[in-house]
C-alpha cells in the first residue's frame, strides 16, 4: 500500500501546490467578489488542471534523470553501450521518431522506461540489471515496447487525460466547498475557513478517485506497447522478456516513474484500480492470444 500511496501523492502534488498558490494569491476570493459563474470557474479549473499536467510533463525527463540517477550515453564506454545506441537508433527509425536520449540507471532489477514531453525529444532508459539478466533479443523487445510508447505519444495522451481529470477535480472541489460553506454552515458573508478546508479535502479525495481513470488508461497502453515490442523484435522475444520480468524479484520503479516503466508491481483487490501496469500474466496471455 505504501507504493500506491506514494504514486497517488505524486500525481496530486502539482495540483495541490497550484491550489495552495491560488488561495494564497486570493484567486478564490477574487472570483467570489466578482460574481463567479460556473462557466468562469470551469475555465479557471481547466487552466490550472491542464497547466499542472503539462508542468509535470515538461519536467518529466529532468525528474526521471534525477529520481533514477540516469546516466545518458553520449560516448559509448563499452560494446554493450554501443549496441544499445545502435539498437535504439534502428528501432527509432523503424517506428518513425527522432533518436531519443538513451541512458542506463543502476538497479539490480530488470526494468526500463520512456518519458519526455515530445515524441521527437524523448528519453529511453534501461536498468543495469536488465542488460545483465536478459539476452539481446529480449532487450530488443523491451526497447521496442518503450519506443512504441514514444511513437504512440502515450506521454502526451496520458497528460491530456490527467489534465481533464484535474480540471473536474479542481472544479467539483470548489462546488462542494461552496455547498458546505453556504448550505451546511449557513455562511453568507463570504468564503470562510470551512470553504478552504473543504476544498482541500474534497480535492484530495476526488483526486484519488480520478487517479483510477488515469491508471486504467495506463494499463490499456501497456497492451498496445507490448504489441509494438512484438512487432519490432518478434512475439516470442516479447513474451520471453515478460517472462524474464515475471521471474525477477518484484521491485517496481519509484512512484514518480511507475507509470512509465515496463514492469509494475502486482496488486489485488481495490489496489488493482491503482495499478499502472496489468499483471504480467495477463500481458503474456494477450500476446499469446494475438500471436
Amino acid at each position: 500500500m505504501k507504493r500506491i500511496f506514494l504514486l497517488i501523492t505524486t500525481n496530486l502534488a502539482v495540483m495541490l501546490v497550484l491550489t495552495v498558490a491560488a488561495q494564497l494569491l486570493g484567486l478564490d476570493r477574487y472570483l467570489y467578489q466578482h460574481g463567479e459563474s460556473l462557466g468562469g470557474l470551469l475555465t479557471v479549473a481547466a487552466f490550472f488542471g491542464f497547466g499542472g499536467a503539462f508542468i509535470s510533463l515538461a519536467l518529466s525527463k529532468w525528474m526521471a534523470k534525477r529520481a533514477m540517477g540516469v546516466r545518458v550515453i553520449t560516448q559509448p564506454a563499452n560494446p554493450t553501450e554501443q549496441w544499445l545506441l545502435n539498437t535504439v537508433r534502428a528501432q527509432a527509425q523503424q517506428v518513425g521518431i527522432a533518436m531519443p536520449e538513451v541512458g542506463i540507471f543502476d538497479s539490480p532489477q530488470p526494468n526500463a522506461f520512456a518519458t519526455g514531453a515530445r515524441r521527437n525529444a524523448a528519453l529511453v532508459a534501461v536498468s543495469s540489471g536488465l542488460l545483465a539478466s536478459m539476452r539481446q533479443n529480449e532487450v530488443e523487445a523491451v526497447l521496442g515496447h518503450e519506443l512504441t510508447h514514444v511513437a504512440n505519444g502515450d506521454m502526451v495522451t496520458l497528460t491530456l487525460i490527467q489534465g481533464v481529470v484535474n480540471t473536474f477535480v479542481f472544479f467539483l472541489s470548489r462546488v462542494i466547498g461552496d455547498l458546505v460553506d453556504k448550505a451546511v454552515l449557513r455562511n453568507e458573508r463570504g468564503r470562510g475557513i470551512a470553504y478552504f478546508v473543504t476544498v482541500m479535502v474534497a480535492q484530495l479525495v476526488l483526486g484519488i478517485l480520478a487517479n483510477m481513470i488515469v491508471m486504467w488508461f495506463s494499463r490499456r497502453r501497456e497492451f498496445r506497447a507490448d504489441r509494438g515490442g512484438a512487432h519490432t523484435a518478434g512475439t516470442g522475444n516479447m513474451i520471453a522478456a515478460l517472462q524474464r520480468l515475471k521471474s525477477a524479484t518484484n521491485e517496481p520503479l519509484p512512484a514518480q516513474m511507475a507509470a512509465f516503466g515496463i514492469k509494475g508491481g502486482g496488486a489485488a483487490g481495490i489496489a488493482r484500480l491503482f495499478m499502472s501496469h496489468p499483471p504480467l500474466d495477463e500481458r503474456i496471455a494477450a500476446l499469446q492470444k494475438s500471436g
